[in-house]
C-alpha cells in the first residue's frame, strides 16, 4: 500500500495501483454528522448577513454562487489551522525545535509542547500509514506512544489521534481509532515498508486548542472496529444503490387504446 498525495489531501494504492477508501472518507460518507445540516444553513446565513452589500450588488446567478460557497471558507480555516497544528506537533513529538510560529498557533503549539512534558510522551510511532486488506481500508494515523497513566504513574502504549475542532470530540472518533488499531499493517514514510500493526493498551484523543491540549480517553475496542465495519457498508449501499433500479420494462401486450372510440366534448 503506497499513500498518494496531492494538492488538496491523500489517498491510497494497492499494489496493483488500485484505489483503497480511507478511514476518514469511509466514515465522512458512511456516518455523516447530522449537525453539518444545521450548520451548513446557519454558516450560509450568515455569510449572507456579513457580506449583504457586496451580494446586493451582484446578478441573481452569481450571489447564489457566492452564497452556496461562503460556508467553505470556514471549514478552509478550519481545515488549515488543523493542518498546521498537525505539521508542529509531529515536530515537537519528535524533539525538533519549532520556530516562527505564527500568532494565531502559538498557544495551541505551547499547550502540546506542555502536554508532551506533562505525560512524558515517549513516541514509537508518529504519521504512519495503516491498511487492511482484508475488510478494504487505509489511513493515517497520528501517534503510537507510551505516556505516563495519571492513575498509575507507569507508562502505557496508546494509539492517539489530535483534534483540533472547537467542538471537542465527537463519536466518530471512537470508529476512526478502532479502524486504526485494527489493522492489519503498518508503514513509516512514503512507500515504507509493511510491517505487523503495533499493539496498544488504550486509545485516546488529544484535544488541542489555544488554551490547553487534554487527553481524552476514547473506547475504541473489537465492538467499535464492527461498527466501523457497518459505516463501511453503508458507504458501499449509497455508492451502488443506483445500480440496484433497473430501467422501465417494455409491455408484453400491444396496446388497446387505438380501438376506443372518443366522444368529442361538448
Amino acid at each position: 500500500m503506497k499513500r498518494r498525495n496531492t494538492g488538496k489531501g491523500h489517498y491510497y494504492v494497492d499494489a496493483n495501483g488500485d484505489r483503497i477508501p480511507g478511514v476518514t472518507t469511509i466514515l465522512g460518507d458512511g456516518l455523516p454528522k447530522k449537525a453539518l445540516i444545521n450548520w451548513a444553513a446557519n454558516a450560509t446565513a450568515e455569510y449572507a448577513i456579513d457580506h449583504w452589500d457586496e451580494l446586493g450588488d451582484m446578478k441573481a446567478s452569481e450571489r447564489l454562487k457566492k452564497m452556496q460557497g461562503g460556508r467553505y471558507g470556514i471549514t478552509d480555516k478550519a481545515k488549515k489551522r488543523g493542518t498546521e497544528v498537525h505539521g508542529y506537533a509531529e515536530r515537537l513529538i519528535q524533539g525538533e525545535k519549532v520556530e516562527g510560529v505564527p500568532d494565531l498557533l502559538r498557544g495551541h503549539v505551547e499547550a502540546y509542547a506542555r502536554f508532551l512534558d506533562q505525560f512524558d510522551v515517549q513516541p514509537v510511532v508518529v504519521e504512519a500509514s495503516v491498511v487492511n486488506y482484508t475488510v478494504g481500508y487505509a489511513g493515517t494515523l497520528d501517534m503510537i506512544a507510551d505516556i505516563l497513566d495519571p492513575r498509575t504513574r507507569e507508562h502505557v502504549r496508546i494509539l492517539a489521534d489530535i483534534k483540533t475542532n472547537e467542538k471537542g470530540i465527537y463519536g466518530e472518533t471512537a470508529l476512526q481509532l478502532a479502524a486504526y488499531r485494527y489493522a492489519e499493517f503498518l508503514s513509516e514514510g512514503d512507500g515504507g515498508e509493511e510491517r505487523p500493526m503495533i499493539e496498544v493498551s488504550h486509545c485516546a484523543a488529544i484535544h488541542v486548542t489555544s488554551d490547553s491540549a487534554e487527553l481524552i480517553p476514547v473506547t475504541a475496542e473489537r465492538q467499535q472496529f464492527l461498527d466501523f465495519r457497518y459505516a463501511r457498508e453503508i458507504r458501499r449501499f449509497d455508492a451502488e444503490s443506483r445500480d440496484l433500479v433497473g430501467a422501465p420494462m417494455d409491455p408484453p401486450r400491444e396496446t388497446t387504446i387505438a380501438s376506443i372510440e372518443w366522444k368529442a366534448a361538448k
